[in-house]
């Protein structure tokens, strides 16, 4: 059964995604600052681990003492975070006519799990679609980085970013391969761009955006 794609007809819904080390969070924060002090009510956010449920989700599913673990427990682990997320943090905030901002959503799992663990796509697809209400943000924003690049600005890494190259190769690749099959959707950047570059890409790509939820 494939789950319809839904968008919120109340706030604005924004995503960024990429691969380890590509900038997410720093653009995300900048993104919500600038929205800020432009006047709009902004819910910063992010997965895993941004309810108390998703904490502890979090804690297994990127502790390296959690050890192996069978994809697909992992895939339902990171899918429980995000049913959790949508329905006590991201609805609630769009209902109220909000901007929200997360740092990773659906596409992380279609793209560490499916693509990364190799994982059927469209089963994984399904459940994940299904755990979230169909729920798309309006735009993402991928910031795509080599993995060779990315991670080497870690000097400790969690459970995820201690695979191999190999794996987040396959990441890279699905991101890029989600972003190219809808392109209204989806703003990709260089990550090696300098910050305020990104960020001004960022906000003049969302300003459409912005102004259709004005006139809704």
């Amino acid at each position: 059964m494939q789950i319809p794609a839904r968008y919120a007809d109340r706030g604005v819904f924004v995503c960024f995604e990429g691969g380890e080390g590509s900038g997410k969070s720093t653009q995300a924060r900048l993104l919500a600052e600038r929205l800020q002090a432009d006047g709009y009510a902004v819910r910063l956010t992010h997965e895993p681990g941004d309810t108390p449920v998703g904490q502890e989700l979090r804690r297994i599913v990127l502790s390296p003492e959690t050890g192996k673990l069978s994809p697909r427990t992992e895939a339902l682990l990171y899918i429980a975070d995000k049913a959790e997320h949508v329905d006590e943090v991201v609805q609630p905030a769009l209902d109220r006519g909000e901007v929200v901002i997360t740092d990773r959503y659906v596409d992380s799992t279609l793209a560490y799990q499916g693509g990364g663990r190799d994982l059927a796509a469209d089963d994984l697809e399904e459940v994940a679609r299904w755990a979230t209400h169909g729920l798309r943000p309006h735009l993402t924003v991928l910031l795509d980085v080599d993995p060779r690049e990315g991670l080497a600005r870690f000097e400790s890494r969690d459970r995820i970013e201690a695979e191999g190259l190999e794996f987040h190769d396959r990441a890279r690749r699905a991101f890029l391969g989600l972003a190219a099959a809808d392109p209204e959707h989806y703003l990709v950047l260089d990550a090696r761009l300098a910050v305020a570059e990104l960020a001004a890409a960022i906000a003049d790509r969302l300003a459409s955006s912005l102004d259709l939820a004005q006139q809704r």
